[in-house]
């Protein structure tokens, strides 16, 4: 199991800086608990707090490197980088789906010509929610080993079950306009594949 030193690092390194309720959900443990884990983190150099309006805590040089070489450790001692690879590799064929589908989201078409979609059509927006679902199923399919294999990614799970379940009840953002939008969970969760597995992010201009 991921030590909650080591859950609270990596989540800085697959979300970026974030304030302490981000890095919270993104571990699952509770604020204090997250806190007390990022100010131990902090006084090894390892991550650092910049203050201000918009305060945030981060990695620092030496803590990316420390995760890399722990996430690796935990990938070998547990056996897992098989399991890892095979969800990556099934991830990778539903991701172009994904940015299709958001984009479908945010523009709708109108007589023909893309429009900037203003969800006054719930129609339209019930028929992607539904593509949304089930593009989830076929993910929580495809990563079922992965979820049972490693604790911290089933924390994924929970996280898109709970981003599409809120975007179904009426809270539309949560499909691609908020901190823990679908969209956010899923970027998160190729971030951690690629920083487990070692991978360097693709370029962004491919898809």
């Amino acid at each position: 199991m991921t030590s909650a030193n080591l859950l609270a690092l990596h989540a800085l390194r697959c979300i970026g800086f974030a304030a302490l309720s981000r890095v919270s959900e993104a571990t699952g443990l509770s604020e204090a608990d997250t806190e007390s884990e990022l100010i131990d983190l902090a006084a090894a150099g390892l991550v650092q707090y910049v203050p201000g309006d918009f305060g945030a805590w981060g990695l620092t040089e030496a803590g990316r490197a420390a995760d890399a070489e722990r996430i690796s450790g935990e990938l070998d001692t547990a056996g897992t980088r098989p399991v890892v690879a095979k969800a990556y590799d099934a991830f990778l064929v539903l991701n172009p789906e994904l940015l299709d589908l958001c984009t479908a989201w945010q523009m709708r078409p109108v007589g023909g010509v893309p429009t900037w979609n203003d969800h006054t059509d719930s129609a339209y927006d019930s028929r992607v929610l539904d593509r949304f679902a089930d593009l989830d199923q076929r993910l929580q399919d495809a990563c079922a080993e992965l979820w049972a294999a490693m604790l911290r990614f089933g924390r994924y799970r929970l996280r898109l079950t709970d981003a599409l379940t809120r975007a179904r009840a009426g809270a539309l953002d949560y499909v691609t306009d908020n901190m823990s939008s679908y969209h956010i969970v899923w970027f998160q969760l190729h971030e951690d594949l690629l920083a487990t597995l070692g991978i360097p992010r693709p370029d962004p201009g491919h898809r």
